[in-house]
């Protein structure tokens, strides 16, 4: 993939700035030389603003497992769920002013009794399409007839908020001649591409922003 961008200078037009390919679970952006700054500025998007899906609000009903309620909220706030950005808000930017909706929030629930491990593919959502990412995640141990059950709300967060909510590792390569390489490496809510699409969208969208106030 050749990726082609507007420079923020206008009349400048169009010039090709850097490409991409994945590379087994890395997502590899080659900047051309001289381009350093702005590889900088979409790793610190990718780890900061790209948002996803991350267990925000939990409602134990029962918690007879070893762990407090605390520590389990926690873990399962923890676990990476596959995100989809086109049919989601971010709850601030909702229609519904915050309250909450269908649109900016995803109900989920986790419900098992009986000795055993309790793992992160046993919690069922209102979404198919928003789901643990990884389904063998331990969440907690059972013993004997004891239970958990919780009601779970999943929302958009950005990485700036908390570190369950970032996408994936983002860090900066020495490459071939001169190059500079954006490496991502994804947690699972989205794929290395859709991580590096959306922190360009994020920052293009900065741009118009800037030069509309000049």
């Amino acid at each position: 993939m050749i990726l082609v961008v507007k420079r923020a200078v206008r009349g400048e037009g169009e010039y090709k700035m850097a490409v991409a390919k994945q590379e087994g679970d890395e997502f590899v952006v080659a900047f051309k030389k001289g381009e350093n700054g702005l590889a900088n500025a979409m790793r610190r998007i990718v780890l900061d603003e790209v948002p996803t899906f991350a267990i925000e609000e939990v409602e134990v009903v029962a918690n007879q497992s070893p762990l407090y309620n605390e520590v389990l909220a926690l873990r399962l706030g923890l676990v990476p769920l596959v995100t989809d950005l086109k049919s989601y808000n971010l709850r601030r930017d909702c229609s519904c002013g915050g309250v909450g909706c269908a649109l900016c929030e995803v109900k989920m629930s986790l419900k098992k009794e009986g000795e055993g491990t309790v793992y992160s593919g046993e919690i069922k959502s209102e979404d198919p399409k928003i789901v643990p990412s990884d389904k063998e995640i331990p969440i907690t141990k059972l013993f004997g007839s004891s239970c958990v059950e919780v009601n779970l709300k999943a929302l958009l967060g950005r990485g700036r908020e908390h570190a369950k909510w970032a996408p994936g590792h983002a860090f900066l390569r020495e490459g071939a001649k001169e190059e500079v390489n954006l490496v991502i490496e994804p947690f699972g809510q989205l794929s290395g591409k859709e991580i590096f699409n959306s922190a360009l969208d994020i920052l293009l969208g900065k741009v118009k922003e800037l030069e509309e106030a000049l």
